[in-house]
């Protein structure tokens, strides 16, 4: 740490400082050491650079950002870290601190709890507030996360025996994959149930006919659309069947969503028992043409000739999108639900509430979205939610701010049941209700202004007199709904009509309504008044747990008043108990055979709860696969400073989707949530999933939190390729190798999925939809002996290199065979299109 004793009179008033935008620094955070002084803490650091020509004062400013580490202790004596709430942070100078001098700086060791890994890690949204304009704040650009330069400060603790992913460690990994021929490769992803290319192709051209039943109008006119965007002319539409190449049919003996697909070199069939199923089928159509078809036009499409006969697996198979903690376009969603109405994917899960941001309007609460849409400095009370996940200061142009108007969700309604895809809202409660809770105070005070007392405390969330205290894993003392304030239930009656409301008008179908349910924390309703004015009109509320139950058979109520089935996260399942005199957690037996459904994140191996999903399953929830180990795409693809993503519940690569065994994931999980080899011994007495168990499995859900996903770059970043193995798993049959747990078996399939997405489904998404910027993986490389090999993930990409130091490009050499080693190679994967993934250097 260095400090400077600055002469008053070369002090620059703040006064003056204030009258320009933010001080010219150079700021830099580390990673000093993980597993600081053997404990689960880091110890990290700022280094502030004064760049400007003028001292920075010694006070009068505060500098803010976000961390996701709860900040224990600053080692300087000179700046100061204080926790505001959730990940806010300020630096504040002490009385020690006595300025900056132009070219100098300072060092600010923290200790922060848990460890850091990769760069979405660190300190993020950094700015400056000055005293004199307290509700100003400047965005600091200048501003990098550097890697530790010791590889050892990536082991967390002394149990982490996996260092960052090596480019010999990637080679060791994609060794087994095959390069399979393009011909020998499945045209349709999800795997049919029945499959086989018969030679016998079909060329469509714009004067190709097209039929179908009125059942099915609406899927044939999708089709239509889609061809004829590529051929550049509209389709002839027919009104008799015999003339028609392409034809729709009604098969009433076939399975709900079912489909049948023939094609040869006469014309194309696709029957189907009900829309669902003409739509599948006719996007196994699509499939089948050649990936470069989309984004240009052409005289003629060759379909493959095929026989399929397919249906689902699981009837709900659905994507978890979180735009509450950043919020993502109209425009990115739309391009999502193209996305998985192709892969056959049937259920959005909007989750568009939390502590950091409301995304929908309602039309009875305006304050939800004027308070709870928008994240940006203010000295203001509840004038605006404050900054979170690096959203900065400002409220526009950053993924902090925005929300669907009614109207526009009205028409994301409409895009998606045209895609047979159901759009489930997700009102999070009573837990992580921050942006509700502040949005319905400043209803409150506003109307307390005006006098009108019982409407402020209309739909108040809060109990003003409570003094429980509490933090939640997000770091909030302040995110909690109060269950037992009547307010909260008229609140979510309300909001549940104006929901109800929106699907009426857009003609979409709602059977259920998400009311979260997870990670509230320890300390809740302890201290409430109006808690103990409830627990005596209720003498059967004898602890806090009880409010818990309370809370959830009153929203059961008002949920199937409605005509709907309540659907939460796994804690609403539970039931807190003692075993031996110790807490222990049960599947609540009150709402069983009730029609509840819930999502089951928690199998972290581990952590105690492998087996939660199958122990809900076989007491009667209906229960949606929602697995952290395989199916969270927020996680990091792999240990790496640079892969964005969070990983305390696992590594998720793309094989991790493809691996999962829904019926029994204990029997191929291979590596613990820090990458380490499985000690298999955590199963020993963990509950199986049994016969009548399985009748309760509904589905499988891939989830995406947007904690680290700020732009739709990310967000295609760290959905795709993952995206298409778990649409696999949720619609494909239980393949073979998981039946026999195959390892070879398993081997050959992996093969084949890789070749499937590097030749196929990847190029084709460079243009469909307007193209995605899916995740290129790194490429291994060896060194062996005076040679250097190289391979790639997903065969069909390319991998091109330097041997000078510089950056590859994609007019750089194609790697094709072993090369020589030389100081300073540098390898890089690139797609069809021209763009590169992540670079990786190999040094002899």
């Amino acid at each position: 740490m260095i400090r400077y004793f600055l002469p008053t009179l070369l002090l620059i008033s703040t006064a003056l400082w204030a009258q320009l935008t933010a001080p010219p620094l150079k700021i830099s955070w580390e990673i000093i050491e993980n597993n600081h002084q053997g404990k689960s803490a880091s110890l990290t650091a700022f280094t502030i650079t004064n760049t400007g020509k003028k001292p920075l004062p010694k006070n009068g400013w505060t500098m803010y950002f976000n961390f996701v580490r709860k900040v224990d202790t600053t080692l300087s004596t000179d700046l100061k870290v204080r926790h505001i709430n959730g990940d806010l942070f300020q630096l504040v100078p002490t009385a020690n601190f006595q300025g900056l001098k132009p070219g100098a700086s300072v060092q600010v060791n923290f200790i922060s709890e848990a460890w850091v890994v990769n760069f979405t890690d660190g300190p993020a949204g950094l700015y400056w507030v000055w005293d004199q304009q307290p509700e100003k704040g400047y965005s600091l650009t200048d501003y990098t996360i550097k890697p530790s330069t010791q590889p050892r400060q990536y082991q967390r603790f002394a149990g982490d025996k996996l260092g960052l992913i090596t480019p010999a460690m990637t080679f060791a990994q994609n060794k087994s994959i095959q390069d399979i021929p393009e011909k020998e490769i499945p045209k349709i992803l999800p795997t049919p149930q029945h499959y086989r290319e018969t030679g016998a192709s079909l060329v469509i051209t714009p004067e190709t006919k097209l039929f179908a039943p009125a059942d099915f109008k609406e899927e044939a006119s999708f089709l239509a659309a889609q061809l004829s965007s590529m051929l550049g002319k509209p389709l002839v539409s027919s009104t008799q069947k015999t003339e028609a190449a392409i034809v729709f049919r009604v098969d009433s003996s076939l399975a709900k969503e079912a489909y049948r697909l023939i094609v040869n070199e006469k014309g194309a069939e696709i029957a189907a028992t009900d829309r669902a199923g003409a739509f599948y089928g006719m996007q196994s159509l699509i499939a089948l043409l050649p990936p470069t078809s989309w984004g240009k036009t052409q005289a003629s499409l060759t379909v493959a000739g095929v026989e399929v006969n397919d249906q689902p697996r699981f009837g709900h198979r659905a994507i978890m999108l979180d735009i509450a903690r950043n919020f993502h376009s109209k425009k990115q969603l739309l391009k999502l639900l193209d996305l998985m109405g192709f892969y056959k994917l049937n259920v959005l899960h909007l989750h568009f509430s939390d502590d950091e941001g409301w995304r929908l309007e309602m039309p009875s609460l305006p304050e939800l979205t004027q308070v709870g849409a928008t994240r940006a400095h203010s000295n203001t009370p509840l004038k605006n939610l404050p900054p979170a996940y690096g959203s900065g200061p400002d409220p526009t142009a950053n993924a902090g701010t925005g929300y669907y108007s009614r109207l526009e969700f009205v028409d994301i309604l409409r895009y998606a049941t045209a895609r047979h895809i159901k759009v489930i809202p997700e009102i999070e409660a009573p837990g992580h209700a921050r942006a509700a809770i502040k949005a319905m105070e400043a209803r409150y005070v506003t109307k307390l202004a005006e006098g009108r007392k019982v409407e402020a405390e209309k739909y108040l969330l809060h109990d003003p007199a409570d003094r429980s205290v509490y933090r939640s894993v997000q770091m909030y003392n302040d995110n909690v709904i109060n269950v037992a304030l009547p307010s909260a239930y008229r609140f979510l009656e309300t909001v549940t009509d104006d929901i109800l409301a929106m699907y009426r008008e857009a003609g979409a179908p709602l059977e259920t309504i998400h009311y979260g349910g997870d990670e509230v924390p320890t300390g809740v309703w302890t201290s409430s008044p109006a808690v103990e004015k409830l627990r005596q009109q209720n003498p059967e509320l004898k602890t806090t747990d009880d409010l818990w139950y309370y809370f959830y058979g009153k929203i059961n109520d008002l949920v199937q008043k409605r005509g709907l089935f309540l659907y939460g996260w796994e804690e609403i399942a539970m039931r807190k108990t003692l075993l031996d005199g110790k807490s222990h957690i049960i599947p609540n037996p009150d709402f069983v055979g009730q029609d509840m459904q819930v999502d089951v994140w928690n199998n972290v191996l581990g952590w105690g709860a492998e087996d939660l999903a199958y122990r809900l399953a076989n007491a009667g929830y209906k229960v949606v696969l929602s697995c952290v180990t395989h199916l969270y795409f927020d996680m990091s693809y792999y240990k790496s400073f640079d892969e964005p993503g969070y990983y305390w519940g696992a590594y998720t690569d793309v094989d991790k989707p493809f691996s999962f065994i829904p019926y029994d994931y204990f029997k191929n999980s291979k590596e613990d949530r820090l990458g380490n080899p499985l000690d298999r011994s955590i199963f020993n007495g963990k509950e199986r999933l049994t016969d009548y168990g399985k009748q309760n499995i509904v589905g499988i859900q891939g989830l995406l939190w947007s904690e680290t996903v700020n732009s739709p770059e990310r967000m295609d970043y760290m959905m795709l390729p993952k995206l298409m193995g778990m649409a696999e798993r949720a619609w494909a049959p239980s393949p073979a190798w998981a039946e026999t747990n195959d390892e070879k078996a398993y081997q050959k399939a992996w093969s084949v999925f890789a070749n499937q997405l590097g030749k196929r489904e990847l190029p084709r998404l460079d243009s469909f939809a307007g193209g995605y910027a899916y995740r290129l993986p790194t490429a291994g490389a060896v060194v062996e002996g005076n040679q250097v090999q190289a391979n790639v993930q997903l065969p069909g990409l390319t991998i091109r290199y330097t041997t000078d130091g510089t950056e590859p490009t994609v007019n750089s050499t194609v790697y094709s065979q072993p090369i020589s080693v030389s100081k300073g190679m540098k390898f890089r994967v690139f797609n069809g299109a021209g763009r590169g993934g992540r670079t990786v250097e190999v040094n002899p």
